[in-house]
């Protein structure tokens, strides 16, 4: 069943998808205004993550991280990346196919929220304060956009190893 930091992950993730469809609602034109929302959300939500669930997992399981956070930090890294440059339909299509993926290993049962949660909750409080822990993640500070031709090679690399990863042997 799921708990709260469960529900308000997820919530976010519906929250997120929303602002990716608006933005790319016009096929001539991307919504900036929703772009920077979902950019800005998108870089909170992974901080919420990788800066408090994932230490948290880890040092509840003795330093050992769990199964799927070398995956996770993968998708993490390469969401990250895709923000930098001016977003392109291209790129924000990337970034959807990403997240759909990704959103799943954390919401399904046995992904990392109903596990975090299952190791925190011996009682409502604790699980009430790691929800605070999350709720209270700053705003991640948006740097400009960057299109050097680096920028754009570090994305194909990431995206191919990505892919890599993921095919049957």
């Amino acid at each position: 069943m799921a708990g709260s930091v469960h529900r308000f992950l997820t919530e976010d993730h519906a929250r997120l998808d929303a602002l990716l469809r608006r933005a790319l609602a016009d096929p001539t034109a991307i919504d900036v205004d929703a772009y920077t929302q979902f950019r800005a959300g998108l870089l909170r939500h992974i901080a919420m993550e990788e800066k408090i669930l994932m230490p948290e997992a880890r040092r509840l399981r003795g330093g050992d991280p769990l199964p799927i956070a070398a995956r996770l930090r993968e998708d993490h890294a390469a969401l990250a990346a895709l923000l930098v440059p001016t977003p392109t339909p291209e790129i924000l299509g990337a970034v959807g196919e990403i997240l759909a993926e990704h959103n799943v290993l954390e919401e399904r049962d046995g992904g990392m929220y109903e596990a975090c949660e299952a190791l925190v909750a011996h009682t409502d409080a604790e699980l009430d304060a790691l929800l605070a822990r999350v709720v209270a993640t700053p705003e991640v500070p948006l740097a400009r956009h960057f299109d050097g031709p680096r920028v754009h090679e570090h994305i194909a690399e990431l995206l191919r190893t990505r892919a890599a990863r993921r095919e049957p042997a």
